[in-house]
């Protein structure tokens, strides 16, 4: 064991000057993340009400959450289906675009990645989409269903449970390509071209295979974090529930682990009970993106 330490110590002194310039970072990311995230598990096993000395109650929260919090089942059960619905597709979307505008020339893919790029970086641009599903004969959606003659009478797509949640998830598959879809992107542009030729002359035959044994296996960091980005994207889904469905929605058809996080830590400020419900999700996170890291090992084998 001393001798190990004596190794790694070793290591440092040597990388030193690199170790000095990661300070600033890893200090930051300790203070903003790392440490919020211990208190919030550490609160979770209190009763605090932002007013008293947190108070501990052990196990009190996380027994309350499961068997008598209907709602909070709800919102898992609204919040994994969300999230196997658009994680994947958003993410292989992402990709897909990201290669097919790369084969574009240089001026034109800039037009695109702008185009597809656009709708993540809008602001609050649910108000389209209010307009859209309007449960009055002025909604597009009802306006041209009335027209056609589908249906006699305006429906409430926001108010009716049926429509809530698919409506959720279309627009959150408008909205995926962001951060991940420009790391696609940028992956593709450091490929390094001469590995196709030597891919050739190995036996690749076409660019499925270019695909799969070049391309892929050349952006993995790339397609970690694209992955780390739809993960959280999917299971952190909040303000499009909120915006499009309200607060509470109807029956909590659109009642998600995040806004039943928002629910109890800024309106009831219940912050012992919240901080179990965000513990939660962040074991729900860190075991998607355990699984997806072993998925993306295999690319290329």
């Amino acid at each position: 064991m001393q001798n190990w330490w004596n190794l790694k110590l070793r290591e440092v002194k040597a990388n030193k000057h690199s170790y000095v310039l990661l300070a600033p970072y890893m200090v930051l990311f300790a203070l903003f993340t790392v440490l919020p995230v211990l208190v919030s598990v550490v609160l979770s096993f209190t009763y605090f009400n932002m007013l008293e000395f947190p108070r501990f109650v052990g196990w009190q929260n996380y027994t309350r959450l499961f068997l008598d919090d209907d709602v909070f089942l709800i919102a898992v059960k609204n919040t994994l289906l969300f999230a196997v619905i658009t994680g994947p597709i958003s993410y292989i979307a992402c990709f897909v675009f990201a290669w097919i505008i790369n084969e574009l020339s240089p001026k034109l893919r800039a037009v695109m990645t702008l185009v597809f790029y656009a709708p993540s970086i809008s602001g609050n641009v649910y108000f389209i989409w209010l307009m859209i599903f309007s449960g009055d004969r002025y909604g597009i959606a009802n306006g041209i269903l009335l027209k056609f003659g589908f249906i006699l009478e305006p429906l409430q797509w926001l108010k009716t449970e049926d429509y809530i949640l698919p409506i959720i998830i279309l627009v959150q598959l408008w909205l995926s390509l962001g951060t991940g879809f420009l790391a696609f992107i940028a992956g593709l542009q450091t490929v390094d071209r001469t590995l196709y030729e030597a891919g050739a002359v190995d036996g690749v035959r076409n660019r499925w295979q270019e695909l799969w044994f070049i391309t892929l296996p050349s952006m993995r960091p790339q397609l970690m974090f694209g992955a780390v980005i739809q993960i959280t994207t999917a299971f952190a889904v909040a303000d499009v529930s909120i915006a499009l469905a309200g607060f509470p929605s109807v029956n909590y058809a659109a009642e998600t682990i995040v806004t039943h996080l928002i629910d109890f830590g800024t309106t009831r400020f219940e912050m012992g009970y919240a901080s179990a419900i965000a513990s939660v999700l962040f074991m729900i996170m860190v075991g998607s993106n355990l699984i997806v890291q072993k998925l993306l090992r295999r690319v290329g084998e």
